[in-house]
């Protein structure tokens, strides 16, 4: 019987795990100094190198100021291996991570998730990619989507277990949605909600009907902020989180999100759809501490409703 073998050095060698160091000083201290302490059996040469070459964090950011001012009591991470993994891209930015979830804002025009036609160049294969170098066996779950032209805080999963507790209980883990929009016209009443039970036809256009057998129910609060030059700042919370919710509620009010021109925007003043996932605040999956993320109002959409 034939055997075939690997060519020499073609073997896939087994993943070896990062080998970090963590510390934590007892008392405030600059880094590099403290560093001397930690690790009194490196050369100090060396231990320059690691801080030079992006192998120190310092309370989950990677750090290379010698003299940074270090509070006691602040995780201090030393990888031995390489410089750690650290996470850019233009579209999308790490907001906040742990060993269970993943919180980004997304930029507007990013799909959060592949489709048929598109597969990469996606928020979930940036961060899947990020996390791939860090370490080949990790994984990624998506939690819920934001539509790809909305930008703002999503929320994803590092393992089942916390996708899961997510998903199945999302009514009772997921305290707060908040986004914020810009409509046309001046919002009357100025603060309400909308009910209705939402359906989409066979052009993927999203409706409301009063049928409930016909779709499924959909619940947004709304407050006006600001109005000037024809627009409307407005606050929008969701009690559910139906596909186009929040564009088709706005429409049934008479009033469109300012660029949405799919659900009846006469205008599109700056050149996106004027809708951003705000704040996102939730119970940890894991630990069950309160998580709690906001972000400004899109300077944009402030410039729509400033006086001149």
């Amino acid at each position: 019987m034939k055997r075939y073998t690997a060519k020499p050095g073609a073997e896939k060698r087994p993943f070896r795990p990062d080998v970090i160091l963590t510390f934590s000083p007892a008392e405030d201290t600059p880094l590099l100094e403290y560093l001397f302490q930690a690790m009194p059996d490196r050369k100090r040469t060396n231990v320059k190198e690691l801080l030079k070459y992006g192998q120190v964090m310092v309370g989950g950011e990677v750090q290379r100021q010698f003299d940074l001012p270090v509070e006691a009591g602040t995780e201090v991470k030393v990888n031995l291996t390489r410089p750690f993994v650290t996470f850019y891209d233009r579209r999308l930015k790490l907001v906040y991570e742990d060993d269970d979830i993943i919180v980004v804002n997304k930029g507007y025009g990013l799909l959060s998730m592949g489709n048929d036609k598109i597969k990469e160049g996606t928020a979930y294969s940036i961060l899947r990619q990020y996390l791939k170098t860090k370490d080949p066996r990790n994984k990624l779950f998506i939690v819920h989507r934001l539509d790809q032209h909305t930008s703002g805080l999503m929320l994803f999963a590092k393992n089942e277990k916390a996708k899961n507790a997510m998903q199945h209980n999302w009514n009772n883990m997921v305290l707060k949605r908040q986004y914020v929009c810009v409509v046309e016209g001046k919002l009357e009443p100025a603060e309400g909600e909308v009910k209705s039970y939402l359906a989409e036809n066979s052009q993927h256009i999203v409706y409301s009907t009063d049928n409930p057998e016909e779709g499924q129910l959909a619940y947004t609060r709304y407050k006006a902020v600001r109005q000037a030059n024809g627009y409307t700042l407005v606050e929008v919370e969701l009690e559910t989180g139906r596909k186009n919710q929040i564009r088709v509620h706005m429409k049934d009010l008479g009033h469109p999100i300012a660029g949405d021109r799919k659900y009846g925007a006469k205008s599109s003043p700056i050149h996106r759809l004027a809708l951003h996932a705000r704040t996102l605040r939730f119970v940890h999956p894991t630990t069950r501490k309160l998580m709690d993320f906001s972000t400004p109002v899109p300077v944009p959409f402030l410039n729509c409703v400033t006086r001149g």
